[in-house]
């Protein structure tokens, strides 16, 4: 939705991006988290369907009623938007977290990480190409920086065996994950609570039903999990996925991707790689390499570029803003 520049101060501008700031790195710091506390239990015998339906269902079960709050008997919104609601629950949700942990079943993290996280790309050339936002020079330019520091933080430089069904999962979860920064940015009349609690109980429904009929393997296991080297109850990673991970990252990231726009929130978001080395440092005991803090330097150096080309790109066009 465009509105004119001078309907918003300098001030309530500069306060509103730096929330939104705020919210994109508590979303990917929590969002990192998930690939460290997954692979224990993937490690252990759980599937990634099971992982992804509780892991989302605990999420739904935590924010829906804060969603339905926020609603405030405005049913008629959720009426209004039920077929997006649909298609955002399905489609960015439960497709890019089921695809990713699918995906790390079959290749190496790293780079299904990498593969995902050319969504931000994806996000840029959509809006040049379907709604002639061209991205400026000093944009492409941070991306292409941002991309670099992925490289060097996913550790790709030494080479990785590669699976092909691993990179056609990650690929279907770089897909979701562009969608999910699309259509969060849509304001539809909807509380960002009350878009992420419904968002997840579509997406929790859709993996329960196709569980049910076979189409989705759903095996758990309930032995111990090892993370720091200390051996955890396997309902202790399932309850950090799902309140963490899940619930606090979509409430965040949304709130975020209102604020930035989908183009600067999904190279914030970015951070989620970085954030994923860290905790992976700390739980697995994985250190990062000198190159790696290299890679996250340049990441942020990408995001930062992202921005100066948004604010040039506002500057040659001062009617329309994008909020």
């Amino acid at each position: 939705m465009a509105t004119l520049a001078h309907d918003t101060t300098p001030d309530v501008v500069s306060s509103r991006a730096l929330a939104g700031l705020g919210f994109a790195v508590l979303s990917a710091a929590s969002f990192g988290l998930s690939g460290a506390l997954a692979r224990g239990l993937l490690d252990t015998g759980w599937t990634p369907g099971a992982v992804s339906l509780l892991r989302i269902a605990i999420a739904a079960a935590v924010v829906a009623p804060f969603g339905a709050v926020a609603l405030r008997g405005r049913w008629h919104l959720l009426r209004r938007n039920l077929r997006g609601l649909l298609f955002y629950g399905i489609v960015a949700v439960a497709m890019p977290q089921f695809s990713y942990f699918s995906a790390v079943a079959h290749t190496q993290v790293a780079p299904a990480l990498l593969i995902e996280f050319t969504a931000p790309a994806a996000v840029v050339l959509f809006l040049w190409l379907r709604r002639g936002e061209r991205p400026s020079r000093v944009t492409v330019g941070g991306a292409l920086l941002a991309a670099l520091g992925l490289v060097l933080v996913l550790d790709l430089v030494s080479g990785a065996d590669l699976s092909a069904v691993g990179v056609a999962w990650a690929m279907v979860a770089m897909i979701g994950c562009a969608t999910y920064f699309l259509l969060s940015a849509d304001d539809t009349g909807l509380p960002p609570i009350a878009l992420a609690g419904g968002g997840m109980l579509v997406a929790a429904v859709a993996l329960a039903l196709l569980g049910l009929v076979g189409l989705l393997d759903m095996r758990a296991a309930t032995v111990d999990v090892d993370l720091a080297g200390t051996a955890v109850a396997w309902w202790v990673p399932v309850v950090l996925l799902g309140v963490v991970t899940a619930a606090v990252s979509y409430v965040a990231g949304i709130a975020a991707i209102r604020r930035l726009g989908s183009r600067l929130a999904s190279f914030v978001a970015l951070l989620e790689v970085v954030s994923g080395v860290l905790w992976a440092w700390f739980l697995l005991g994985e250190l990062p390499h000198a190159a790696q803090l290299l890679g996250g330097a340049l990441i942020l150096a990408g995001v930062v570029g992202v921005k100066l080309g948004e604010r040039a790109t506002s500057v040659a066009h001062p009617a329309v803003r994008e909020r």
